[in-house]
């Protein structure tokens, strides 16, 4: 059993954090997890991998032109329309190329959020941060002796470069300055990856260079590169269309690919699609299929376009009436605005919690404003509308400023990594925030706790 983390210890780390600039309180103990809760997330870890292969085939019998389901005819061409929206072409047609179609990101990671019923998966996250602290919090609470989130990482690299030799292959984890908090626990686990016998360095995107069809770094020929950088990023990572041609013609991997289908909220909200279930139904197991949509909140795309007389959206009730309009959606009692609203993606409000507005969080007027302002962005960026699923509340030790543990009330995300490689989804790995009672957006702050999850 591991002993507790000392308030001593607790300091000594604090000033030495694997993210820039970012402090949090410290907690003694890990994050318990039960035995039915790990067995759920070993469950969900594979229904995850599944679901990704599914949006793949998705949007691309939809871009195709084709029918969704084998023995009847159901197209929805409208489904592309919604992943293509705001991208620049040669980023859609590198999404649809041949080379990149079938590719799944290295690491998947959900946000999951306990409540009164279960477990929602309120996001899931292709190009996750939080892998190296992780990794490196389970080394300082004692868990393990060896850091195997670094080791299914690594295997997940050489996986993806397995046509350039898998482990032998020269790798960069290439960090943008817009995620620069990350850069630290990146050069963490490449320290972590070089002990193990790979050649890999960090790099920013802007310093890799392009000649005579190959990528270098530093004079060498990269065979792989690790993307730590957002898409709607690429007017700074000017390297990008060139990046994508080079991976068409096979002179380098990248991972997560650059497919913006892969990073986009409204996947959620088109898992819960009335049109799309047969899809989801034939191509998913039943036990993927039941678990997904048990765990998914109700999500529903923002789409301001009108619709025609007589007809009604799918969403929530508002005063016990359908909606024939999203604006209608302005006019919900505080009781009905129990609903999160947010940028579905390829935007920069669109990570870290920038464009979330929880309904019942806010005044009318407030809410009015949001919804209205979702409407005409549209379709740069588009917003989803997703039932908030209230927080369970949980009690947890929890150092204080003078370094006394006290038990403190509060609400918890955690957040499993799952790392594909042999046609798998290997889960290793579990960061938990855990956040004042007050605080209904739930992430990483600095009067919260950030802990690894320890398997009871």
């Amino acid at each position: 059993m591991n002993q507790p983390l000392t308030a001593e210890e607790a300091k000594q780390y604090s000033e030495h954090s694997l993210f820039a600039d970012k402090s949090w309180r410290w907690s003694p103990n890990p994050w318990p997890l039960s035995p039915d809760i790990c067995r759920w997330i070993e469950d969900l870890g594979e229904a995850a991998l599944a679901f990704y292969h599914g949006i793949d085939l998705l949007y691309k019998k939809s871009w195709k032109g084709e029918s969704l389901i084998r023995n009847d005819s159901l197209y929805a061409p409208w489904v592309a329309d919604y992943y293509d929206a705001g991208k620049p072409d040669w980023l859609i047609e590198h999404g649809r190329s041949d080379v990149v179609r079938t590719q799944i990101p290295a690491v998947l990671r959900p946000d999951l959020i306990p409540h009164a019923d279960g477990i929602a998966l309120t996001e899931l996250d292709s190009v996750p941060g939080g892998v190296g602290l992780t990794a490196h919090l389970e080394i300082i609470y004692d868990l393990i002796e060896n850091p195997k989130m670094v080791v299914n990482f690594g295997h997940s690299l050489a996986d993806a470069a397995a046509q350039f030799g898998g482990q032998s292959a020269n790798m960069v984890i290439s960090v943008s300055e817009e995620a620069e908090t990350y850069l630290p626990e990146m050069e963490w686990i490449c320290q972590q990856l070089v002990a193990l016998g790979f050649s890999i360095q960090t790099c920013n995107p802007n310093d890799l260079e392009i000649m005579g069809g190959s990528v270098l770094y530093r004079g060498e020929k990269v065979n792989l590169i690790y993307r730590f950088w957002e898409l709607f990023d690429y007017e700074n990572v000017k390297i990008m269309p060139s990046l994508a041609r080079l991976v068409e013609e096979g002179s380098v991997t990248v991972t997560p690919p650059m497919k913006p289908v892969q990073e986009e909220k409204l996947s959620l909200a088109l898992f819960h699609h009335h049109r799309l279930e047969p899809f989801w139904k034939e191509n998913l197991s039943k036990k993927h299929f039941d678990l997904l949509k048990a765990t998914i909140p109700k999500s529903w795309i923002l789409d301001p376009r009108e619709v025609p007389p007589g007809a009604s959206l799918e969403g929530p009730l508002v005063q016990g009436r359908r909606l024939t309009s999203w604006s209608d959606l302005s006019k919900a009692s505080k009781k009905e605005r129990s609903l999160v609203l947010k940028a579905s993606g390829f935007h920069e409000t669109a990570w870290g919690a920038r464009s979330v507005v929880i309904g019942d969080d806010v005044s009318s007027d407030d809410w009015d404003a949001s919804i209205n302002s979702a409407m005409q962005a549209y379709p740069d960026p588009i917003y989803v509308v997703q039932e908030f699923m209230k927080p369970r509340s949980f009690t947890h030790q929890v150092y204080s400023e003078t370094g006394e543990s006290n038990e403190e009330k509060g609400r918890v995300r955690l957040s499993p990594y799952f790392f594909t490689f042999s046609k798998q989804s290997h889960w290793s790995g579990t960061l938990a925030s855990f956040c004042p009672a007050d605080k209904k957006v739930i992430h990483g702050m600095k009067d919260g706790s950030l802990m690894p999850c320890i398997k009871t």
